[in-house]
């Protein structure tokens, strides 16, 4: 308004000095000051609009900038509580701020099922177990032929095989579960697979135990209203739902001997003899038991300059996932190559590279 008043001033003022003569040139000039006032005005109250031009450049110019072709960053996980999840929400969170892209997590039924949403591909990525990936890229096990669109970016951290029963069970060891009902995961999950080897392994089929196909909360609940014997929960340690159920249930871990696991390994090398370290779940001692490490797969059709970046923001970010799930503390760049069991993307290949 300050602009607007000052103008009508200046023509006011011109019309005194100027008289009637000018009268047509001095009404043309304060017009002209007025549409200049009234645009600055104008300007001024539509800032946003404006300045939305300029945002929306430069965050095209970002995106841009970093040279992602996809748009879509999808990360298949398990469970909601499981450590797949609760890592895979941290890093997708990460992909969307950085790259701008529509990143997200979905929850399933976990390592087979990833799989088979990779190879229909729709999801970009996945957290798998080991034994899984290794059963999809030869053919076998859940997979009738082999998986081509599905390679590698790292192994990660190891999955520890956590029997659970209770301490009035009697159940000490694997051959304990005969004639027992057991949790051994979601249906074709990575728990599910890796149970089935390691019973199998002991002489042990589902034949001779009862079977209930249950994820790690829904196990837990089972176990704790006494409708379970023992239960198969693999993860990354500590699993919350174990620890929720260690509160109020006489919690014990059964053990599985390191020599069986060796022999086990024989013919299924992942499989990898471990403890559970004392104090986990209230344990006095550790608990001899197996591991399968994880692994973290990426569709083969995304370009390599893609799977490069994404690589390489995973590990930049390694110091956030583990504060997100203290699992993810065992990844490391240095481990990454170890023990890979699909072929490796050319774009994290790139980023090994250059480290």
């Amino acid at each position: 308004m300050v602009g607007t008043e000052l103008a009508l001033l200046k023509v006011k003022r011109l019309q005194n000095k100027r008289g009637k003569q000018n009268m047509k040139k001095t009404f043309i000039s304060g017009a002209t000051a007025l549409m200049l006032a009234g645009g600055l005005l104008a300007g001024c109250s539509s800032g946003e609009t404006t300045s939305e031009p300029a945002e929306t450049n430069n965050s095209s110019e970002e995106v841009q900038k970093t040279g992602l072709e996809t748009k879509f960053a999808t990360i298949a996980t398990g469970g909601a509580s499981g450590p797949y999840n609760i890592i895979a929400t941290a890093l997708a969170e990460t992909y969307a701020q950085t790259y701008g892209v529509n990143s997200k997590t979905q929850t399933t039924g976990a390592s087979v099922e990833n799989i088979n949403l990779m190879a229909q591909g729709k999801v970009e990525m996945a957290f798998v177990m080991s034994d899984v990936l290794s059963e999809a890229v030869n053919g076998i096990g859940n997979f009738s032929e082999k998986v081509e669109n599905v390679q590698q970016i790292a192994a990660l951290y190891p999955n520890y095989v956590q029997v659970v029963t209770s301490k009035k069970s009697g159940i000490k060891t694997l051959a304990d579960l005969k004639g027992k009902r057991i949790a051994v995961g979601a249906q074709n999950s990575g728990v599910e697979v890796n149970a089935r080897n390691l019973l199998n392994g002991h002489g042990i089929t589902y034949d001779d135990i009862k079977v209930d196909y249950l994820g790690y909360a829904e196990a837990a609940d089972a176990l704790k209203s006494g409708k379970l014997d023992a239960a198969f929960l693999t993860s990354g340690i500590p699993n919350s739902s174990l620890m929720e159920l260690e509160q109020g249930f006489d919690l014990q871990l059964v053990t599985i001997e390191e020599e069986n696991v060796k022999k086990i390994a024989a013919d299924q090398s992942y499989f990898i003899p471990m403890v559970i370290p004392a104090g986990t779940y209230g344990n006095e001692e550790d608990v001899p038991t197996a591991a399968i490490m994880n692994a973290l797969v990426v569709r083969s059709d995304l370009s390599e300059s893609d799977v490069y970046e994404l690589t390489k923001t995973f590990f930049e970010n390694l110091d956030a996932l583990g504060n997100a799930h203290q699992a993810a503390k065992d990844i490391s760049l240095e481990k990454a190559q170890q023990g890979l069991v699909a072929p490796m993307h050319p774009g994290a290949k790139k980023y090994y590279d250059e480290q």
